[in-house]
């Protein structure tokens, strides 16, 4: 279904493409906020007929909608179609909807129309919204009508009142307890008539929003935008479709951030997804140090507050576990679905540590280091004493709560895991990827634990480490295939799909480089890359489908890690041709990634959508930045006093800048042109207190 989506903070408004959502059952249209829909109708009317919509100009934060009118009956008999022009407008700002419904004749005569605004709020909780049946449903809705006010009211089964008020400027002739309120409006010749409204859904117990005039709310919600883009790095290319991508990503993930309690947050994505995540979000900071390193700070502070306290099946919770997906609505709150928070994800504590360790090497923050290690080490004791469920040194998975997830890596859909037989893997399951993430993780809190002085404890992680590389390899390599397995399924037999995942244990520096390199050739070969990106499933695998899910879908945020991987182990040239692929397939999508698209070859025409993407989505619009990384070869070490740089662009770029880029104790101007086959390097201001060493920082064995 289309949809358009405007955003801010927690508050998000789903339409359908002309700006409303209409009167008729079954859609997931509506305003939503803490996992509650407080509206569920909004729509116009004159003299009972919809307008017809003429254009639209759509932005994360506004809906700016021109209709006008089909033709009408009226006093003076027939009202030819387009005597009226209709502009509606609507943004959020602090919590508020507002809506903004101009009428203007452009008829030669005197006119007199009934205009209906017509409201309504149903509180269905957001996974009832999407079909979940709740095993109790009791409707507690009551309506108030005022002169010119509405208040839904809605008694939750979770014992909290929620509140859908909506006030008209001016007062309407006639407002019903049904949410329809009219206007009989004359207009003389070039006359215009303006009507405001604003919703403001209340929660009991929280902050109560409060709305303003609804010029000074659009002042106020453009200001704060700008205050916040001026503190992010600016990055300018001599590629305007280069350029338009990144000014793109970054709207959308302006428009995603949320402020749980710890700073702004992005949430995974809209519609169904507006919540704090684990895995999704931690890849987005890694995806986005480079625009921000604020961004990291907040998730790492968040999901730390969250992190699991105690083994509970329900939720799939353990001690020191990353949570999986937060939720707030009646649902969670009377434990119908155990998301408060759910657990179910095997990839978001190594992750976790992997970002904290990698905000360190970009900020050299030692004190914020210090204070999330307690957080750090219950994370280090799950990987061994929770995550490896049989000892055997890999981490897996098994679903214990009975609403979980079946598969709690990255490709969660149900039959992600497959052999290539096409037989469905049974858990528990050790994912390639994950052990890689694992590796990693552990390898990064060796160095860290020993500049703390813990030598112990550094010397068991890295002897750990060394040891499933080890083991890893001889559990995963398939020699047929000269390639790493998708998995290790319950019997620990090899689940030897090719998939997108080994990419992953690139960017994990898990493989000696004689591997990587065979893992890079089939990687970039017709049957993996489309040459849009590569995919997510072999075309020649018996699971393959190019417009499924998992198993043969592009994703853009798979591919940014795989590029850093690319980076990592020197492949410049393999990089650039999946930057490139990425880049035209941007183009097609109005310079806006959606979440993952199909994976049909390039020769076969454009990238065609995937049906139900979400857009925007945190870590595709976190791609472009990643990339631009894996473009500068920048790795910083600000904790060594190091920032190391190593250029190679693409053909269809020959300069990049990078100004008031945050690293170490302040900031970093920097300039890269093309010239032939060489690159220059020309450093601006440097604040950073960080020596820049120009080549590449080999970190793979």
């Amino acid at each position: 279904m289309e949809y358009l989506v405007v955003k801010e903070n927690g508050l998000f408004f789903l339409t359908d493409p002309a700006g409303e959502i209409p009167d008729k059952g079954g859609t997931s249209l509506g305003l939503y906020t803490r996992d509650t829909r407080f509206l569920n109708r909004m729509e116009c009317y004159i003299n009972g007929q919809k307008p017809i919509l003429l254009s639209l100009k759509h932005e994360n934060h506004a809906i700016n909608a021109l209709l006008t009118n089909p033709a009408l009956s009226i006093t003076q008999g027939i009202l030819p179609e387009g005597s009226l022009l209709m502009r509606r407008r609507v943004f959020i700002n602090k919590g508020v909807l507002y809506i903004q419904v101009i009428l203007r004749n452009y008829y030669r005569d005197n006119l007199s129309v009934t205009l209906d605004l017509c409201v309504d709020a149903d509180f269905m909780d957001l996974f009832e919204v999407r079909g979940y049946v709740p095993s109790k449903k009791v409707r507690n809705l009551t309506v108030t009508s005022g002169r010119q006010e509405l208040i839904f009211r809605y008694e939750g089964a979770d014992g909290l009142s929620r509140q859908t008020e909506i006030s008209f400027e001016p007062a309407p002739d006639s407002l019903s307890s049904e949410g329809k309120a009219s206007y009989g409006v004359s207009l003389p010749p070039g006359g215009i008539f303006a009507v405001h409204l604003f919703v403001t859904p209340v929660i009991e117990g929280e902050e109560r929003p409060q709305k303003l005039n609804f010029s000074r709310a659009l002042r106020d919600l453009y200001s704060f935008s700008n205050q916040r883009v001026q503190s992010y790095t600016k990055i300018t290319t001599d590629n305007p479709d280069f350029n338009k991508w990144i000014e793109q990503s970054f709207k959308d993930l302006h428009s995603l951030m949320t402020d749980f309690g710890e700073g702004l947050f992005p949430v995974a994505g809209v519609p169904w997804f507006a919540v704090p995540f684990g895995r999704d979000s931690l890849i987005t900071a890694l995806q986005t140090l480079l625009l921000s390193p604020e961004i990291a700070f907040s998730i790492l502070k968040t999901l730390a507050k969250y992190q699991g306290q105690k083994v509970d099946p329900w939720r799939d919770e353990q001690p020191g576990k990353i949570p999986h997906e937060i939720r707030w609505g009646e649902l969670a709150n009377t434990g119908e679905i155990p998301h408060t928070p759910y657990y179910g994800t095997i990839d978001a504590t190594p992750l976790f540590l992997i970002l904290l360790s990698e905000y360190y090497n970009w900020t050299g923050d030692i004190s914020f280091l210090r204070e999330l290690l307690p957080a750090a080490s219950r994370a280090l004791e799950w990987i061994d004493k929770y995550g490896d469920r049989d000892g055997d040194g890999f981490v897996e998975y098994l679903r214990e709560a009975p609403l979980g997830i079946r598969n709690q890596g990255w490709k969660d859909s149900e039959d992600a895991i497959v052999h290539r037989t096409g037989e469905l893997a049974q858990a528990p399951i050790a994912l390639a990827e994950v052990q890689g993430y694992v590796y990693d993780a552990k390898m990064r809190w060796s160095f860290i634990l020993e500049k703390l002085g813990e030598v112990g404890r550094s010397r068991k992680l890295r002897e750990s480490a060394k040891q499933l590389k080890q083991a890893f390899f001889e559990a995963f390599w398939m020699k047929d295939a000269e390639f790493i397995a998708l998995a290790l399924d319950k019997d620990k037999q090899r689940v030897e799909t090719v998939t997108s995942n080994a990419g992953h244990c690139l960017w994990s520096g898990l493989l000696d480089k004689k591997n990587a390199g065979r893992v890079v050739r089939r990687l970039l070969a017709p049957d993996m890359f489309s040459g849009y990106g590569i995919r997510t499933m072999s075309s020649k695998s018996r699971a393959y489908n190019p417009i499924s899910y998992h198993n043969g879908s592009v994703w853009p945020h798979d591919n940014s890690l795989i590029v850093m991987g690319l980076t990592r182990y020197g492949f410049r040239e393999e990089a650039n041709r999946v930057i490139d692929g990425l880049l035209q397939a941007a183009k097609c999508f109005g310079y806006r990634l959606p979440e993952l698209f199909c994976g049909f070859s390039r020769e076969q025409g454009e990238p065609v959508p995937y049906p139900v993407a979400c857009i925007p989505q945190s870590w595709a619009a976190g791609t472009v930045f990643l990339l631009i990384q894996a473009l500068l070869g920048l790795f910083p070490r600000a904790s060594q006093g190091q920032v190391y740089l190593d250029p190679v662009l693409p053909e269809s770029l020959s300069y990049l800048e990078v100004r008031n880029l945050k690293i170490g104790g302040g900031t970093l101007d920097l300039l890269v042109k093309r010239e032939g086959r060489e690159y220059r390097l020309e450093l601006g201001g440097n604040t950073s207190g960080l020596q820049i060493i120009k080549g590449n920082l080999v970190t793979a064995a």
